[in-house]
């Protein structure tokens, strides 16, 4: 909503996204906060009044009824960004052009050679630049758009509905409200209701079909590296290759391997 107003710094929440992110969120119109760490401080300072707050069916508080029915293995982790992203994919089926190209809302993509002319499975996601495709048992990309984005202001602009309208003036009204900001700094008498100590948890753990957390296999990861350093690998010291080789026998996690990279190799030829 509104012309050119920055957008207010997203706080990161792994409690319900619901009730807690409407109610929350409608604060910034208040005060916008001005950085990531403001955002988060403004979060956890809701969360603990929310929590705080008498559970629906106990006589007990929302988050004494979370500490009576936590798990004894312990809570799940939250997954990082990039996995989030993949469950917001979804499959449509194309076929591929003569050229090795395909059209997604728009915007084309050159696939690999070898799909020209075959039905192949686009994956293409929400929070996505790039699309996956997937041909059998096989899987490839993921590949970025080609011949540049589409130009803005080209369609005609709609009226707005009845419900855009109505929000547009609920933010004009907002504006014109104020609240202390006392309100949304931290409130000391509340962190008791905040547990001492972390619970146990458990790692994440799911598929990684397109192979984006870790490679597929050593050699993929040799040919990753020699991209990235522009070099080939057969060129570097002996003792750095042996490094390099033993760290491939122990971890595929592509996180790991290009902090050693970034740490061990890529000093030595000054990049």
């Amino acid at each position: 909503m509104g012309g050119a107003r920055r957008p207010a710094p997203r706080a990161r929440s792994s409690g319900r996204s619901g009730p807690c992110k409407e109610l929350h969120e409608t604060l910034y119109h208040f005060h916008q906060p001005e950085t990531e760490e403001d955002a988060n401080a403004w979060l956890r300072n809701y969360l603990l009044r929310y929590n705080k707050r008498p559970h629906r069916h106990e006589s007990h508080s929302r988050i004494e009824d979370w500490r009576r029915n936590l798990p004894p293995e312990g809570i799940r982790a939250m997954c990082d960004w990039e996995r989030f992203c993949t469950f917001a994919r979804e499959p449509e089926e194309r076929t591929v052009g003569a050229d090795a190209r395909v059209s997604l809302d728009g915007v084309r993509y050159e696939l690999d050679p070898d799909l020209a002319g075959e039905r192949v499975t686009l994956w293409f996601g929400l929070f996505d630049d790039q699309v996956f495709a997937e041909h059998g048992e096989h899987r490839y990309g993921p590949y970025r758009p080609v011949g540049g984005p589409i130009p803005l202001h080209r369609y005609r602009r709609f009226k707005k509905t009845a419900t855009e309208q109505r929000a547009d003036r609920i933010e004009a009204l907002a504006q014109g409200l104020s609240l202390p900001r006392e309100a949304l700094t931290e409130r000391p008498e509340l962190t008791q209701a905040w547990p001492a100590s972390a619970p146990a948890t458990q790692p994440f753990r799911d598929p990684d079909p397109f192979h984006q957390l870790a490679f597929a296999s050593p050699l993929e990861a040799k040919r990753a590296i020699a991209d990235h350093l522009g070099l080939a690998l057969a060129k570097l010291p002996s003792d750095q290759l042996e490094a390099l080789n033993a760290l491939l026998t122990t971890t595929l996690v592509k996180a790991e391997i290009f902090a050693h990279v970034r740490t061990h190799i890529a000093p030595l030829l000054g990049r």
